[in-house]
């Protein structure tokens, strides 16, 4: 900030304003205690060059008009902020949103004829507290000054009351007051009443109407009060220098002098600056956003220590920046983490007083400024700090065009429900302080109660202290609660604090959460460290059924039923002729059959074999099927004949399941288990290999281990307590699915029985409810659309699902209003459950127990609490914990995850991570490409994806690859 053009710019944005008293000095006015060491040393250097810059503009021909006192025959125009006002309190029928009110205790012997006295010059000496707007001829407001008001301050004494009736009439007549509406086309726009408690004790009231004040006119009225009191009471005169101009002066100079190039020239820049702006931001919201902005409001007050304003403070001055640019740069990067947007856009107040002769005016001169900041590379601090600096240098410069006009031009779709242009606004409180000192009299504030204004969705309003920083944040209690801005303000903290730790790094690397939620967020909620079987492999756990009860029901399939030990024996006689055939650990072999018996004693078998099967889902397409065969290198299919047509002919070695030489081989193979040792077998080797679409548009291939199936076997075992109670298991999902192999574990792994549901049954609600109810089954992990058409079916045919025990829907987004139709349909004793997880995570990550929702709450089902061993972060893209309310990228950590993509070792290395929150050995990071939300209460709400790919029926379809298959279908059309 050496150079005189940088010192320039840094005055006019502190609104400190020179020019050359009577004898040609150096004279500095406006607010002459923002002047630093560093300003002062500056002007000394820099004073002969600013000397002769003032006489030159002085003697020159000024692009800025010199503001003149009119002829008072004239018709005074509004300015074009108090014609907005106007409008809007003809609109609104006189509201009271733009009341300025004011609350004072005097202590001690007060004089009211003084009192009176100083009010009532006040009043004659400012023209603008004294003016009315009414229509004219034309439709259009004019302002009308009144002469000859008897101005009175209005005396309530309170002080016969005792004094908790005292204290309930303080509240009511403040209360009232600071909401009574001005007549704008009657009253005087100042009102002032004095409440006396006590002989020595009295409240002052003072309100102005924001038509004739802003915050700059409200520390005028109290200079100028305190120094005409203080002469009153002395028996002195007016000690005030009369005024050179009025606001209507003002006002008429602002018509005159914004219109035509200049005009249009400042424009030009918002035109430019605001092109494209966000209609809404996207902070998230407590409540819904009422149809029509409620004005309701609430404050919180935080504060930022001494010691880190300081260091706030000095990063500024390396940068050449003010400390506002500072805490706008902080503020935008808190609404970018906050809302995931990176168009960041407040607005803030200027005052606007640039001409000398309006700095001692009362009136409405302030301004709105739109700031608009840009978070789409990434940057570091330092580099979000200077281009705040460069975006604040050129709205500075281009301030004198009234927002209504910004507004006007650019013709933003408005809506009642929400503030043009920007609906967050902050403030640096730094005007020159005024303060009141009356003799004989001790002053204190006065403590509101109850709700205020909030013209904006958020307002943070900003102090500086010999303390710190004092930030109240002013909030719509429609849109917010307190504990979302309460905890809102410990993040501004927490951020500031990274911030300037490591002003170098990415704004986003920074940390934004508080100690405590970091405790909770890691460990309150994601505390699910458990035992479990870690030294077997999957097959162990129904090799162990099978000695505890062998002559138990297994398996049935429509006709077919198969006890533990003919299940086990059938599925070891094709293990051993699999190792017969190469098979040994992590073999790929590939398996095609339709939903079968043989459908699961060829994965046992191959499990047994110690082989990991691909499922290669007949009904697939052949290129999607070749892509798999090719991709994962299988040589080995196992099928059956009435499927074998439909795989390509790049299978390699084919075995029929139902072939009879096949049948023939089987029976003369040994029926004994094969010992994982001897096949050099262990839980991290594959159990299975499942193609799902992926972000190339490409079916890739998900590597899923013994040991991730078991820890999740064992998550199942404590929430549905399986053991305990073995269930009847109502297997519905395809081949290709993932969930196939988690319904025979939880049937086989604990002692119950795998019930094959037919397709046709699965696809007709009447007869699925018959086979649930004829078979007894008490658990299905159902698709929201199957257990949608089953709940329809019920409600109409007025029957219930009374046996089963448990049932479950696995989807992200289970909504509210199918959950509250379902229960009317259960039991008593039935439970419901969303689950939630992809192939990655190894079928499920989390539970909720639906069924003990406050359902009239529910919009969506919670994703849930994590399984054991297992955790659920909410990030950024950085890896960084998103606060509560905040939506981030949901990650699955733990144990129980997929090894990651077979022959892709770049797309594994970017969505499984290394656990950023444990050192411990074997925990990773699966990032799911899920938004999701954690609430206050610890729940998580899953609200969207981060990339392009849908879920039709609850499987997830990659829109790049359906998007190339129909345009092969348009080039068959074409050449037909």
């Amino acid at each position: 900030m050496g150079s005189l053009k940088e010192l320039l710019k840094e005055l006019k944005s502190q609104e400190i304003y020179l020019s050359l008293d009577v004898s040609g000095e150096l004279s500095v006015k406006g607010r002459k205690e923002l002047l630093s060491t560093e300003l002062i040393t500056l002007l000394k250097k820099h004073k002969a060059s600013l000397v002769d810059l003032i006489q030159a503009k002085t003697t020159s021909a000024s692009a800025v008009p010199e503001i003149k006192k009119i002829n008072g025959e004239q018709v005074l125009e509004l300015s074009f902020s108090q014609r907005s006002l106007w409008l809007q309190d003809q609109i609104d029928g006189g509201s009271t949103h733009y009341n300025i009110p004011s609350a004072i205790k005097l202590s001690g012997i007060l004089d009211n004829d003084a009192l009176q006295r100083a009010f009532a010059t006040i009043l004659l000496r400012h023209e603008s507290l004294r003016t009315c707007f009414v229509a004219g001829d034309d439709g259009e407001p004019v302002q009308q000054v009144r002469e000859g008001v008897d101005f009175q301050v209005s005396l309530t004494d309170l002080s016969e009351l005792s004094q908790d009736r005292r204290n309930e009439r303080i509240a009511e007549i403040v209360s009232t007051e600071a909401i009574m509406p001005f007549d704008l086309g009657r009253d005087v726009m100042l009102r002032v009443q004095l409440l006396k408690l006590a002989p020595q004790e009295h409240i002052l009231l003072a309100t102005m109407h924001h038509i004739a004040s802003d915050g700059w006119s409200m520390g005028i009225l109290v200079n100028e009060f305190s120094r005409l009191y203080t002469a009153y009471v002395q028996g002195l005169d007016n000690p005030l220098p009369p005024l050179a101009i009025q606001y209507g002066d003002y006002a008429h100079w602002q018509r005159n002098y914004l219109q035509g190039a200049v005009l249009n020239e400042q424009l030009a820049y918002w035109e430019k600056q605001l092109a494209d702006l966000p209609v809404l931001h996207s902070l998230p919201l407590d409540n819904p956003r009422p149809a029509v902005q409620s004005f309701a409001g609430n404050l919180h007050v935080s504060r930022i220590e001494q010691a880190t304003h300081q260091r706030l403070m000095a990063i500024c001055q390396e940068r050449g920046a003010t400390l506002f640019m500072g805490l706008h740069a902080v503020f935008s990067v808190l609404l970018a983490r906050y809302s995931n947007e990176q168009d960041i856009v407040v607005g803030t107040p200027v005052a606007n007083r640039e001409q000398v002769e309006v700095a001692g005016l009362i009136g409405f001169f302030v301004n709105t400024l739109v700031l608009r900041s840009n978070l789409s590379d990434n940057p570091s601090f330092h580099a979000l700090l200077e281009q705040s600096k460069n975006m604040l240098l050129d709205a500075y410069a281009h301030q004198q065009v009234p927002f209504e006009q910004i507004v006007e031009r650019l013709r933003p779709g408005r809506s009642p429900g929400h503030t043009p242009l920007f609906q967050v606004m902050i403030a640096l409180q730094n005007n020159a302080q005024s303060r009141l000192s009356l003799p004989g009299l001790s002053l204190s504030g006065v403590e509101e109660e109850g709700e205020g204004t909030a013209k904006f969705d958020l307002t943070l309003n900003i102090k500086e202290s010999s303390e710190g920083l004092f930030l109240s944040w002013g909030y719509s209690s429609a849109l917010f609660k307190a504990q979302t801005i309460e905890r809102m303000a410990g993040h501004f903290e927490v951020l500031l604090s990274s911030l300037l730790t490591s002003p170098e790094l990415d704004v986003y690397a920074h940390e934004l959460v508080t100690p405590q939620e970091r405790e909770q967020l890691l460990n309150t909620w994601n505390d699910t460290a458990a035992k479990y079987r870690s030294e077997l492999c999957l097959h162990e756990l129904f090799e162990r059924q099978v000695d505890t009860h062998p002559k138990k029901t297994a398996l049935v399939c429509e006709e077919t039923s198969l006890s533990y030990e003919t299940l086990n024996r059938r599925a070891n006689q094709l293990a051993h002729y699999l190792k017969a055939q190469g098979v040994k650990p992590d073999t790929l072999v590939g398996l095609s059959v339709e939903r079968s018996v043989d459908m699961v004693i060829a994965i046992l078998a191959i499990l047994k074999a110690g082989g990991a099967y691909v499922p290669l889902d007949p009904s697939y397409p052949q290129t999607r099927l070749r892509h798999m065969l090719s991709d994962s290198g299988v040589t080995l299919v196992l099928t059956q004949h009435s499927v074998r047509e439909q795989l390509p002919d790049c299978c390699g070695q084919v075995l029929c399941l139902d072939d009879g030489a096949l049948q023939e081989a089987l029976t003369k193979m040994a029926a004994d288990n094969l010992p994982v040792s001897s096949l050099g077998l262990a839980p991290r080797h594959l159990a299975y290999v499942i193609y799902t679409s992926g972000s190339t548009g490409q079916p890739k291939g998900i590597m899923v281990q013994h040991q991730a199936m078991l820890v999740r076997q064992d998550g199942w075992n404590r929430v549905f307590d399986l053991e305990k109670r073995p269930p009847v298991v109502l297997q519905m999902a395809g081949l290709s699915v993932d969930i196939l192999l988690g319904d025979m574990m939880k049937a086989l792994g604990c002692g119950g029985r795998l019930e094959i549901c037919p397709k046709e049954v699965l696809l007709s609600p009447d007869k699925l409810y018959q086979m649930i109810q004829s078979r007894e089954i008490t658990y299905g992990d159902f698709v929201p659309a199957v257990i949608r058409a089953l709940t329809d079916y019920l409600l109409e045919s007025g029957q219930k699902l009374d046996a089963m025990a448990y049932i479950s829907v696995g989807c992200e987004a289970w909504y509210g209003r199918d959950l509250r139709r379902l229960k009317r349909v259960i039991g008593e004793n039935t439970e419901c459950f969303n689950l939630y997880g992809q192939t990655e995570s190894v079928i499920d990550a989390s539970y909720c127990r639906a069924t003990e929702l406050v359902l009239a709450d529910v919009d969506t089902v919670p994703v849930g609490q994590p399984l054991a061993n297992t955790g659920l972060y909410v990030l950024n893209e950085q890896q960084q914990l998103q606060p509560y309310g905040v939506a981030g990228e949901l990650c699955v950590g733990g144990k129980g995850l997929a090894l990651g993509y077979a022959g892709r070792a770049g797309l594994t290395a970017e969505k499984f991570l290394a656990h950023p929150f444990t050192e411990e050995v074997g925990q990773g990071l699966y990032r799911t490409g899920d938004q999701a939300v954690r609430r206050a209460d610890g729940s998580l709400h899953f609200v969207g994806r981060d990339d392009e790919q849908v879920k039709i029926r609850g499987f997830r379809v990659e829109v790049k690859e359906v998007e190339g298959r129909l345009l092969a279908l348009e080039a068959v059309k074409a050449a037909l």
